[in-house]
C-alpha cells in the first residue's frame, strides 16, 4: 500500500478518534468547559499537558532548525525545556491553589481591577493568536504533502477538526483528546528516529546513537561526520555557532519566561482536584516532554546527513522521488544556475527572496520554473526547514507506514496545541470579559454559549493566520513566547511573591512590556526587515530574544509605579499570603 493511501487511513483514523472522544465528553457546564470539572487525574493531566505544550514547533520545526543551523538552534530546546521547569516550580501549584478558571481571572482578582483583567485578556489574545498561527501553518504543511491538497485547504480541514472537539468538548474533551494525541505524536516521532539511528550507527536508541560512531567504517562519530560534511559544502561547522552570547542568553531567557507565562499551559493546572496533584502532573508532564526533547537532536543530525547524501551532486533526472513529491508543495525547490542538470547543494541562499513561487511551467530538466531571481551563491536548492521531520522518512527510504505515521503525528502535535489555545481565547472572552466584567448577571448556560461562539470566531481568525503566517513555525511560536514573557509572566510572578505591587503598577507594566516587545518584533520582521541584523538590534538582541528585555521593562515599570502609589488593600495582601502557604500546612488551604 502506498504512502498516500496509508496517510489517509492513519490521519482519518486519528481524526475519528479525536471527534469520538469529543462527542463522548461533550460538556454542559462552564466548569467542565473551562477546567474539565477540576477532576482530571495527575497522570492523565501530565500527558495532556505534554501534548498541549509540544506543538507543531516541537514536532516539526525544532529538529529542522537544528538540522540547518546546528548549535545555534540549541537555544530553542534549552529555553523551552527550562521554561517548563520554571513553570512547574514557580507558578503551577500557587495558581492551582488560587482556584480560578483563567490567567486573566487571577490577574483581575489579585490586582483588584477590571482594567487589569481586560489588559490581561488583550495580552493573552495577542499571544494566543501569534502562537496559533504556527500551529495552523504546521497543519497546512502536513496536508499539502501527504493528502495532496493546497496548504490553504489543509488549514481549513484542520479548523473543522478543531471546531468539533474544542467547541463541543471544551476542556474536558480537549484533555482526553490530548492524551490520545500525545500517544500518536510520540510514537510517530520515535519510530523513524529508531529506524535512522539503526541505519547510521546500528544503535536502536536515538539518544545514544546521536553520539555514537558511524557504521560506515570511517571511524567518525555522527557529529564529526556532520562537521566534515557541512564544512565541505561551505557551511559553518555543525557543532560551532555564529550567534552572539548576549543574543543566545536573551533568547533562552525569553523562551523560559515565555513558557512559564503561556496561558494555555497554565490553565491545565486548574483541571486537577487539588494543589498536590498540580505538582504531580507537572512532574509527569516533564517526563513525557523529555521523551521527545532528548530525541530531537538525534533526528536533526540524521536528517542533515540524509539530506546532504541524498541531494548533493545528483542529476535532477535521477533525483529520488521525495524531491518531486515535496517540490509539488512548493516547500522544496531547485533552480539550475549553471545549466548542467545536476543539483548543487551549497552554502548560501538559493533564491531571492528566499521563498520561491512556481510560475506554472516546467524547465528543460522537468523542474518547476520559479518567479524568483537567482542569487549569486552556488547553492541551487531551497528547503523549507519545517519539512525536515516529515520528509526525513522518505529521504531515508523508510517503509510507507512510517511516512504515514509521521503525517498523523504532525497533525496531532499541531491540533493538540491549537485546541488548547482556542479554548484559552474563548474562555477569556466569555468568562473574563463577559461574565466577570461587562455582563455579570448572565446565566451559566448563556456564558457557555458565548464561550462556544468565541471559539468559532477564534478558529476563523486562526485559520487566516495559518494561511498567512508571519514566519516559519518555530520562529512564529518563539514570537508568541516573547510576548507571553514580556506581558503575562511578570504580573503573575509578582502577584504571587510580592504584596506591594498594586493594580496601576501591574497594568502599566503589562502594557509597556507588550507594546515594546510587539513593536520591536513588527519593526524588524515586517516594517524594515532589511535592518534585521545584529548591527541594528538593541544591545545586539534579535526579535526572538527581545521578550527578555520586555519582561525586565515590565518589572521595572510595575515596581516604580507601585511604589509611587498606595499599597494593595489588606485583603489582597492576605490573599497573597494564603496562596503561598504550602498545601500540606492545612487541609483548609488545599482547595
Amino acid at each position: 500500500m502506498d504512502a498516500q493511501v496509508l496517510s489517509y487511513i492513519f490521519v482519518g483514523a486519528s481524526f475519528a478518534l479525536y471527534i469520538g472522544i469529543a462527542l463522548w465528553s461533550r460538556v454542559g457546564s462552564t466548569k467542565d468547559f473551562y477546567v474539565a470539572g477540576g477532576g482530571v487525574p495527575p497522570l492523565i493531566n501530565g500527558m495532556a499537558t505534554a501534548a498541549d505544550w509540544m506543538s507543531a514547533a516541537s514536532f516539526l520545526s525544532v529538529a529542522g532548525l537544528l538540522a540547518f543551523t546546528g548549535r545555534d538552534a540549541a537555544v530553542y530546546m534549552i529555553g523551552w525545556t527550562g521554561g517548563y521547569v520554571l513553570l512547574a516550580l514557580l507558578l503551577a501549584p500557587y495558581l492551582r491553589k488560587f482556584g480560578r478558571f483563567t490567567v486573566p481571572e487571577f490577574i483581575g482578582d489579585r490586582y483588584y481591577s477590571r482594567v487589569a483583567r481586560v489588559t490581561a485578556v488583550v495580552c493573552l489574545i495577542f499571544i494566543s493568536f501569534t502562537y496559533i498561527a504556527g500551529q495552523m501553518r504546521g497543519v497546512g504543511i502536513v496536508f499539502s504533502r501527504f493528502l495532496e491538497v493546497e496548504i490553504e485547504t489543509g488549514v481549513v480541514v484542520g479548523m473543522a477538526i478543531v471546531f468539533c472537539y474544542a467547541v463541543l468538548g471544551g476542556m474536558k474533551g480537549i484533555t482526553y483528546t490530548q492524551v490520545a494525541q500525545y500517544c500518536v505524536l510520540i510514537f510517530a516521532f520515535l519510530v523513524p528516529a529508531v529506524f535512522m539511528s539503526i541505519m547510521w550507527t546500528d544503535n536502536p536508541i536515538p539518544q545514544l546513537g546521536f553520539g555514537d560512531t558511524l557504521n560506515d567504517g570511517s571511524g567518525l562519530t555522527v557529529l564529526q561526520k556532520l562537521d566534515q560534511v557541512t564544512v565541505e559544502l561551505g557551511f559553518t561547522a555543525y557543532t560551532s555557532g555564529t550567534r552572539s552570547m548576549i543574543d543566545s542568553l536573551a533568547i533562552v531567557a525569553a523562551l523560559m519566561i515565555g513558557t512559564a507565562g503561556l496561558p494555555h499551559v497554565i490553565v491545565r493546572f486548574f483541571t486537577v482536584p487539588k494543589v498536590s496533584d498540580a505538582r504531580k502532573s507537572a512532574g509527569y508532564a516533564l517526563v513525557f516532554i523529555c521523551v521527545m526533547y532528548t530525541t530531537i537532536p538525534a533526528v536533526a543530525a540524521f536528517s542533515r546527513l540524509n539530506l546532504s547524501e541524498s541531494v548533493n551532486e545528483t542529476p535532477y533526472a535521477e533525483a529520488p522521488a521525495w524531491i518531486s513529491n515535496w517540490e509539488n508543495t512548493g516547500l522544496i525547490a531547485w533552480q539550475d544556475k549553471n545549466n548542467d542538470g545536476v543539483i548543487q547543494y551549497r552554502a548560501g541562499a538559493a533564491f531571492n527572496p528566499v521563498k520561491p513561487h512556481f510560475t506554472g511551467e516546467r524547465g528543460q530538466h522537468g523542474e518547476r520554473l520559479l518567479s524568483n531571481t537567482a542569487t549569486e551563491s552556488a547553492n541551487e536548492v531551497y528547503v523549507d526547514r519545517d519539512i525536515m521531520v516529515m520528509a526525513n522518512p522518505e529521504i531515508a527510504q523508510l517503509p510507507n507506514w512510517v511516512i504515514a505515521l509521521i503525517a498523523a503525528g504532525a497533525v496531532a502535535a499541531a491540533l493538540s496545541t491549537a485546541a488548547g489555545l482556542l479554548l484559552v481565547i474563548s474562555s477569556s472572552i466569555a468568562h473574563d470579559l463577559m461574565k466577570r466584567t461587562f455582563m455579570p448577571t448572565i446565566s451559566d448556560k448563556r456564558e457557555l454559549l458565548y464561550a462556544r461562539l468565541a471559539a468559532v470566531a477564534a478558529i476563523l481568525v486562526a485559520g487566516w493566520f495559518g494561511i498567512n503566517p508571519p514566519g516559519f513555525v518555530a520562529q512564529t511560536v518563539a514570537f508568541a513566547f516573547g510576548l507571553a514573557g514580556a506581558s503575562l509572566f511578570p504580573p503573575i510572578v509578582m502577584g504571587i511573591f510580592s504584596k506591594r505591587i498594586n493594580n496601576i503598577g501591574a497594568v502599566a507594566g503589562m502594557l509597556c512590556g507588550l507594546v515594546f516587545t510587539l513593536s520591536y518584533i513588527v519593526f524588524f520582521n515586517f516594517v524594515s526587515p532589511e535592518l534585521n541584523n545584529a548591527e541594528h538590534w538593541l544591545f545586539g538582541i534579535s526579535s526572538t530574544g527581545i521578550g527578555a528585555i520586555g519582561a525586565l521593562l515590565n518589572v521595572v515599570v510595575a515596581v516604580v509605579v507601585s511604589r509611587l502609589g498606595d499599597a494593595p488593600p489588606q485583603a489582597v495582601q492576605d490573599m497573597v499570603d494564603d496562596i503561598r502557604i504550602p498545601a500540606g500546612a492545612g487541609i483548609a488551604h488545599d482547595h
